[in-house]
């Protein structure tokens, strides 16, 4: 098992959910729920900046996005939906980004939640952190067992700038730096 700070996120279309390991790689907790922007929106992506600051400053490893696949394994919206924050937060960061099987993660969570009494509106405002928390010690659990990084490694893409699509000149490359034909 690799040594190291790993920052479980759960991505959702509203709230993105965070959770940190300890830095032997034992136990996920929670650290927070940020709202979600629309990192390609100026001004936006405030929720990418808090993860680039939480990498910083808990000097992570690497960071684990869920990726929410169907029970038969397919991707459906919400695995694209992650698959893109991923790769945004990939050029957001100085670290490895990872995607991580989540199947059924919100639903653990929201049981858990549950059975410790929380309930409605407070339950909304934990379900992210609390998913991020079970993504993460999944994928700690997989590690620890295989000996191998769990999920798949992801390449950052950039935003599309103005009249850019992601790939294209001004954009990041797969080695995280900007496209020399910019």
């Amino acid at each position: 098992m690799r040594r190291g700070v790993r920052l479980g996120v759960d991505v959702g279309s509203v709230r993105v959910g965070l959770a940190a390991s300890d830095p032997e790689g034992l136990i996920a907790t929670p650290v927070r729920t940020l709202a979600r922007d629309d990192a390609c929106d100026q001004g936006a992506g405030s929720d990418l900046r808090e993860i680039a600051t939480q990498v910083n400053e808990r000097s992570v490893l690497e960071v684990l996005v869920g990726l929410p696949r169907s029970l038969s394994g397919a991707e459906g919206p919400a695995a694209a939906l992650a698959r893109r924050y991923a790769e945004a937060l990939a050029a957001s960061v100085s670290v490895p980004v990872r995607v991580v099987d989540e199947r059924l993660s919100t639903v653990a969570a929201t049981r858990a939640l549950r059975e410790s009494g929380v309930k409605g509106r407070a339950q909304r405002a934990k379900v992210d952190q609390a998913a991020a928390v079970v993504l993460l010690q999944h994928a700690l659990d997989t590690e620890r067992a295989s000996g191998r990084p769990p999920g798949e490694l992801v390449e950052p893409v950039s935003c599309p700038q103005q009249g850019h699509a992601p790939g294209q000149p001004g954009q990041a490359t797969v080695t995280g730096g900007l496209d020399p034909n910019a």
